[in-house]
């Protein structure tokens, strides 16, 4: 088994990939799935899928908590399923970000807990920067409030704040904006990308229409 992936993460490569569950079916036309696709850190990649097409399951194969597929993922070269638990977490902790589409919050802790019950695991931001990051993202009068008690957006906001909360060479999002208006969204797009150009990181991005606005033209657009 591989103990750890490397310094920094270049590229995640699928290799004629596919979700167990499409496996029979007739996907159509795919840059993707049944593909050689490169994800390259440094570049920018928006991913359009209808609803049902996979691109949940896409972001969950990538980020490497679920193996139900068939074909090969590759960071770095490395084959994922030869990764054991101690390269995964690691994986997770310095290379990848996540934002699910389902959030994945705690709705007995308040919003400020949530994103630092992650932070204390990183150790990455400041208290400081986070608040700042609350203000921002204009719910600052919501960092004490359970999450439970806040609106889709609100908690959308919260979990953007807690992906944040770790370096990373990629970040990817799942649907970030559904449930965002245009002004949150341009404030959200320039959040996200000022933190992945820091880092000289890639953004990978789902959308079944509401787009996550980069203050950037420089993203390549995939079709799954």
């Amino acid at each position: 088994m591989i103990k750890s992936v490397t310094d920094r993460l270049t590229n995640i490569r699928l290799d004629n990939v596919i979700p167990d569950v499409f496996s029979n079916e007739d996907i159509g036309y795919s840059q993707i799935w049944l593909s050689d696709f490169c994800f390259e850190r440094g570049r920018h990649y928006m991913i359009e899928a209808a609803s049902g097409s996979g691109k949940s399951s896409l972001c969950s194969f990538i980020y490497h908590n679920r193996s139900d597929y068939r074909g090969n993922i590759f960071y770095n070269d490395i084959n994922a399923r030869s990764l054991d638990a101690s390269a995964i977490s690691d994986l997770r902790c310095r290379h990848l970000a996540l934002l699910p589409q389902e959030l994945r919050l705690f709705g007995e802790l308040t919003a400020l807990d949530n994103v630092k019950l992650k932070n204390r695991l990183t150790g990455y931001l400041s208290d400081e920067k986070i608040k700042d990051m609350f203000d921002l993202l204009g719910i600052a009068d919501r960092i004490n409030h359970p999450a439970s008690m806040l609106s889709i957006g609100q908690m959308q906001r919260v979990a953007i704040i807690r992906a944040l909360c770790q370096p990373f060479d990629f970040i990817i999002l799942d649907e970030p904006v559904s449930h965002l208006d245009e002004t949150n969204n341009r404030i959200v797009g320039k959040l996200i990308y000022d933190a992945a150009m820091a880092q000289s990181a890639s953004i990978i991005i789902t959308s079944v229409g509401n787009r996550l606005a980069l203050p950037t033209d420089d993203v390549i657009n995939v079709r799954l």
